[in-house]
Formats: structure tokens, sequence, C-alpha cells
């Protein structure tokens, strides 16, 4: 689940001049249009002829993710975007195209645990025997090959440079669509956990990263989902956790800087912190109900801790009067509670932190 729309590049490979390539590619993005504005797709035409990759040029292996060509940073930007790849391909000589293996082999990282279909086209084989070459290089570079494929036969499909209306290609098309969808948000856990910037986790194949307002679905639901026993021991349902809007989430997404632990794409828990003159303030604390009293929560409050400016003075943070767990492990870390009688009904914290500071 997430608010961020899926990219799926339409690559188009052939780069010989009149080739049916882009004539294809238009159809398929006609065709699919719809159905990919119902599931939130975003459509992305690429022609790799238009791409200027000369044969690979870089120095280092492409597992090192050190490019030295502007070519070569450009198209790691534009497929590491993507979630998933439909490749519009012609057959040559009982295979893909030069310019499809050369365009793989520059990147590696970028293309790992994404989904990839196929649209083929071609005489005898109707294109099939490139897909064939084209999917044992692939899963060599952790693309996953999805089942579906659209094969079209030259001599029957196309009329004048155009291809013929066929109620029954376009119904397979659609179906392409879907499956690359389906495999790129089943795949999404493995994309997040080789993320630039993912960190290991307190849990066993956890990790840790920022979050970012595409993540706001995630999000909301932790809020919800970790607020109700709030609500319960304070006896109110005025908690701003349990009644934001995505877009409210977004905004406060933006502002705060906010961590967040995940495993197989799941959102275990989060904090946030932000500065305002010397005091740090650090807030929505929460953790996963089935997981709580695994030391997350006391993990998340240190991690947050630790990221305060080395001029800060204390910490700040608020939680319910009567939520008598938090306030023991708020005092347990060092926290003191200054005032029991804020109007909110909650009581807020403080901790000391010049001393380690200098």
């Amino acid at each position: 689940m997430s608010t961020k729309p899926t990219r799926v590049l339409v690559l188009t490979c052939s780069t010989r001049p009149g080739a049916l390539g882009p004539v294809v590619a238009q159809w398929l993005t006609e065709t699919v249009a719809s159905r990919a504005a119902a599931l939130g797709v975003e459509l992305v035409p690429v022609a790799l002829g238009e791409l200027n990759l000369p044969f690979l040029d870089e120095e280092e292996h492409p597992s090192s993710g050190v490019y030295q060509q502007e070519h070569t940073r450009r198209w790691s930007a534009i497929v590491d975007a993507a979630d998933g790849f439909i490749v519009v391909t012609p057959e040559y000589n009982y295979g893909m195209p030069a310019t499809l293996k050369n365009a793989l082999d520059y990147l590696s990282r970028e293309w790992a645990w994404k989904p990839i279909g196929f649209v083929s086209y071609g005489n005898t084989s109707a294109g099939t025997r490139s897909v064939q070459h084209a999917k044992q290089v692939v899963t060599t570079l952790r693309l996953v090959p999805v089942g579906a494929t659209v094969a079209i036969r030259i001599g029957e499909a196309v009329e004048s440079g155009q291809l013929r209306p066929d109620a029954t290609r376009d119904a397979t098309g659609l179906g392409l669509l879907d499956e690359v969808v389906r495999v790129a948000h089943a795949l999404r856990p493995l994309r997040e956990r080789g993320r630039v910037g993912a960190l290991s986790g307190p849990l066993p194949g956890s990790y840790v990263r920022r979050l970012t307002p595409d993540d706001a679905a995630e999000v909301t639901v932790l809020q919800r989902c970790c607020w109700v026993d709030e609500a319960v021991v304070n006896d109110t349902l005025a908690i701003p956790a349990l009644h934001e809007s995505l877009e409210e989430v977004r905004d406060w997404l933006e502002a705060w800087h906010v961590t967040g632990i995940w495993l197989d794409g799941r959102l275990l828990g989060m904090v946030r912190a932000r500065r305002d003159g010397t005091d740090w303030h650090i807030g929505r604390l929460a953790v996963v109900p089935d997981l709580r009293g695994h030391g997350l929560g006391r993990w998340l409050l240190r991690t947050a801790e630790t990221s305060a400016g080395p001029d800060c003075r204390r910490v700040l943070l608020s939680t319910g009067a009567k939520s008598l767990r938090n306030i023991d492990l708020y005092r347990s870390e060092g926290y003191q509670s200054d005032s029991l009688d804020r109007p909110d009904g909650t009581t807020r914290l403080t901790k000391d932190i010049s001393v380690r500071q200098r």
C-alpha cells in the first residue's frame, strides 16, 4: 500500500528507421491508458534510440553503482524510479536487439525485484524467440518476467504500416498490464529492502529509513492501529493521530524528520523529531501492537534522541496523562514530567541533554 503511483516504463527497443516498434508501443499505451489510470499506474514511454546510450563504456562494473558517464547516470535515474517494465521488442536473428541487451547491461541494482513483461513482434515466431532470449538475461539482473505476453505476427496484424484492430490483442494487452502491476505490488518489499539509504534495523531482517510523504498511507494505518489504545486508556477520541487525513499526514511527513522500521514491506514502527530553538521535539512514537514489548519503542526513542543537534539543550515529548506504560518507558530513559495538568489531557516530559552534548 502506497500513495505513490506505480510507475511502469514502456521500453521501445528498435532503433531501425521505419521500424514497427513505435506503432506497437503507441497501440499498447493507448489501449491500456484507461486501465492504467484506474490502477493508479503512471505509464512512461521510453525509446531506447532517444537515450543515446553508446555500447557500454563505464570503467567500473555496473554492480558497483559508480557511474562516470552522464548518459549512464541519466539512464540509472530513469530505471531506478520505475516499479516495472513492459518491453516492446522485435526479434533479430532468433534474439533480442543489441539495443536492449546494451541497455540492460549498463545497470544492476536499479533493475532488481521489478516485474518485466514483453510485447514482441516478428514474422514466423511473432518475436517470441526474442523474448525467450531476453528472459535468460533479465533473470540474472533479478528482474521478474511475468507470464502474460503479447506476440504480434506482422503478416497477420499489420496493414499499411499500422496495426489492424484486434479485440483479442487489446484484451491481452490489458492482461499484461494487470499482471505487471500485481507483481510490482508483490515485489515491493524486496525493492524497499534494497533502497539506497536503508540501514539494518533492530529485528532480524528489518531495515530502517527516513519516511517521506509517499509513505502517508502506511503511516496513517499505523497511527490508527496504535492510538486506539491511547484513546481507550485516556477516555478521549480527541487524538489527532486518529483523525488526520492523508494530506495532513503528508504535510507533517514533509516537515518532520521521521524514522521508520520496516520488515518485508510492513511498517512496524516510527518516530518523528524536529528542532525548535534549543529544544528537540520527539513525537508520534508508535509500534504495531503485535510487536510491543520487543524493545522497538525504546530503540526508536534512542534513535530520535541521537539525531538532536549539538546545540540542543533538552528533549521534549508528550503522551496521554493516563498512558502509564508510556510514561514508565520515558522515565526509565531519563525523562521527567514537567506538567500533569495540561488542558488537552496530556503530560509533557523533558530530558536534559546539555551535559551529554558538551
